[in-house]
């Protein structure tokens, strides 16, 4: 994971002229014809067992794991899709010189699992709009993960990090010999 995290170019973040409406989020989603948003397409692909799809697709039942903390959730609503790197983050690290289009596209990656993450909306909002260097998991098996995860999503968006960011993602990387950054490249 350091030879990745070596790879992230090191800038300083500007959040100059953020808003999160720059950010176009939970559209039709990869299937528009299924009637499912994104949210609602990242909960059916994160599902531990499978939630009952109702129209507007509801959905009810279902179980979810929420890495973040270790918990296990039941019902939908308790959880948040967490953009693994927050939208004013990628913002501060490059996504401000974007077109609209390429931001949507970020905002609603589903084509690399960890771009988006279903979690309890209690970590999340812990979380908000911080970057490893202010804000870890708490569930201490989660860290490896998330460092790769971080790191994954900014190698494929083409986004930088700051200094205190990148000393950060290295100390979890020293941590965490043999654990694999997987990523492709954003379209």
């Amino acid at each position: 994971m350091g030879v990745e995290v070596s790879a992230l170019p090191v800038q300083a973040e500007d959040r100059t002229g953020y808003q999160r409406t720059s950010f176009k989020d939970w559209n039709a989603g990869d299937i528009p014809a299924d009637g499912c948003n994104t949210r609602a397409e990242v909960l059916l692909s994160e599902a531990v067992e499978y939630p009952e799809i109702g129209p507007g697709c509801t959905l009810t039942g279902g179980v979810w794991w929420s890495y973040y903390d270790d918990t296990t959730v039941t019902e939908a609503s308790k959880l948040d899709i967490d953009h693994m790197v927050p939208l004013a983050e990628a913002w501060d690290s490059g996504a401000s010189s974007w077109t609209a289009k390429r931001r949507e596209a970020y905002a609603t990656d589903q084509g690399q699992l960890s771009s988006l993450v279903a979690v309890t909306a209690r970590s999340n909002r812990s979380k908000a709009d911080q970057d490893p260097a202010q804000w870890l998991p708490p569930a201490p098996d989660a860290l490896c993960r998330y460092g790769a995860e971080w790191t994954a999503t900014k190698l494929r968006w083409g986004l930088a990090v700051g200094e205190a960011e990148c000393e950060r993602l290295l100390d979890i990387a020293a941590g965490c010999g043999g654990t694999d950054v997987e990523f492709t490249p954003a379209p």
